[in-house]
């Protein structure tokens, strides 16, 4: 039986390139994001793998997990928590702590901090059968801050990293690991300007590629980190030393 992955924001960046890490090595990839399946995504199956869900609903968040179940054969091997939101503002600026509307805050948090608990404990069954892994994405922006990246987003991504520590600690006993991975300065579509001025200061001297994010998040569930619980690894090129 193939091992079955459930990806949350799987339609660009990090995401895309994850659903093709595991369909490259044999695993049934179910995603699931605001958008319907666009058909000019490369990996077999996926249209019929696809569950349109709105992640800033806590509702509908809820009962998505009933729809997921029902397209599970009672295992789930990863679950990567991968859906994210920034919001930005005029121009795309930087939305600080005092500016921030609360209603901002409260789809951020909802997006990036509730539904991956409420995934994981929706599906602990199906982790639990399969001795499954779970992957919260966090960010760098979680531990500084970052001239892009707003304070909801930051706060929201460091609240994450410890909810990761929080579900290694209640999972584990389950046989059900829990780690995070916090990128850098990614290549993907939509990149923002000033960008290149921080590559320059990393210690790799680069940008970092969806690929390289995608292969340490498979790695993660797999079981070459069979014994790696409540981790949080920074890909970053050097980015936080």
């Amino acid at each position: 039986m193939a091992k079955c992955l459930l990806l949350t924001g799987a339609s660009r960046g990090i995401g895309h390139a994850t659903v093709r890490k595991f369909s490259e090595e044999g695993w049934r990839v179910i995603t699931c994001s605001r958008n319907a399946f666009d058909k000019n995504c490369p990996w077999p199956g996926g249209e019929e793998n696809h569950i349109q869900i709105d992640l800033s609903d806590p509702a509908d968040t809820i009962n998505a997990v009933e729809i997921i179940r029902d397209r599970l054969d009672g295992r789930l091997d990863g679950l990567v928590n991968n859906a994210g939101i920034s919001p930005k503002g005029a121009d795309g600026a930087r939305l600080n702590a005092i500016d921030t509307d609360l209603m901002v805050w409260g789809s951020v948090f909802h997006v990036n901090f509730f539904a991956p608990i409420a995934l994981a404990r929706g599906l602990k069954d199906e982790l639990v059968a399969a001795q499954g892994a779970v992957v919260n994405v966090t960010s760098i922006a979680g531990s500084r801050v970052h001239p892009f990246a707003g304070a909801a987003y930051a706060t929201s991504k460091a609240a994450l990293t410890a909810l990761t520590r929080e579900m290694a600690h209640d999972f584990g006993p389950l046989g059900v690991r829990v780690n995070a991975i916090a990128p850098g300065e990614i290549e993907t579509a939509i990149l923002s300007p000033g960008t290149d001025k921080i590559v320059e200061q990393l210690p790799l001297r680069r940008i970092g590629q969806t690929t390289e994010v995608a292969d340490v998040i498979y790695f993660l569930c797999s079981q070459q980190s069979s014994y790696v619980n409540g981790t949080e690894i920074e890909i970053n090129g050097g980015q936080h030393v």
